[in-house]
């Protein structure tokens, strides 16, 4: 069975274990059903997420000339306490800006490959914990706006990390991960490290959310798939964690980091049953 499509990050259903989609234009496969069966995966061609067309992807699945231009790209999405729309003052589209920066954000910590925080509008919680291969995760501050949450992300991670490391998180080695760590206890360990205008919003009740991901083996050195370059790969999926395929020969594929690339999935002997 064989599959062409744009790659976008998979869709994801919060159940025990995770199950996760890859949509197409036409088509979507549960790669849940794909564990133990053998894939190849082929490089098409380029197909940027705002302009549709065929020019090399930048970064977040957009090619150069419009990451550099639509709202969609500005820097306030990485860096929230950039966030002005609050202030009614434009970037790229005010509009726009509203939309997304003038809504509950939540600031969280989470384990991943180590406790970290981070912040994701409230409408996406559990999904980021999940995208980011976090097995635990719990609210710390909930606030009206983007920029508030982005100044308090400022604010604490200066005491914890804002990055996750991928190969560890990859990995899932318990001690590496931060597996034990107590997020509670960390939760309570940060608040006086709120800003003073996000301290009121301070979430002091939700306990943790624990998720659990599809994988049948973990990786111990695991390496990336840098799919343009080698234009083809053939392997055995034998997980799923955050947004990357793991493999039976420990090679794991970040389909977010391949937002844009058009691709051709061929499955050995299988059928996927629609749903």
């Amino acid at each position: 069975m064989q599959y062409q499509g744009v790659l976008t990050k998979m869709e994801t259903e919060f159940t025990s274990p995770i199950q996760y989609y890859l949509v197409f234009e036409t088509d979507f496969i549960n790669m849940n059903q794909l564990l133990n069966k053998t894939l190849k995966i082929s490089f098409v061609k380029y197909q940027c997420l705002n302009c549709g067309l065929d020019k090399p992807i930048y970064r977040q699945g957009f090619c150069k000339s419009c990451f550099f231009d639509i709202p969609q790209a500005a820097d306030w999405i990485m860096r929230p306490e950039l966030s002005t729309a609050h202030l009614d003052k434009e970037d790229r589209d005010l509009e726009y800006e509203k939309k997304v920066q003038l809504q509950p954000h939540v600031v969280y910590l989470a384990n991943s490959s180590n406790v970290k925080v981070g912040v994701t509008r409230k409408t996406q919680v559990p999904t980021r914990w999940i995208d980011q291969g976090a097995h635990e995760a719990i609210e710390i501050v909930e606030v009206p706006n983007r920029y508030l949450a982005g100044i308090t992300e400022v604010a604490l991670k200066d005491y914890v990390a804002d990055k996750t490391n991928w190969r560890k998180m990859l990995k899932n080695d318990p001690e590496a991960s931060g597996e034990d760590e107590n997020l509670v206890h960390w939760r309570e360990r940060l608040k006086d490290y709120i800003p003073e205008e996000a301290k009121d919003y301070y979430i002091a009740s939700n306990s943790e959310t624990n998720l659990e991901f599809p994988v049948l083996k973990y990786p111990k050195k695991p390496s990336s798939l840098n799919l343009v370059k080698s234009h083809e790969y053939v392997g055995t999926l034998v997980g799923i964690k955050g947004q990357y395929l793991i493999f039976d020969d420990q090679t794991v594929f970040n389909i977010r980091a391949n937002e844009g690339l058009v691709v051709s999935i061929f499955i050995n002997d299988t059928i996927l049953k629609t749903v």
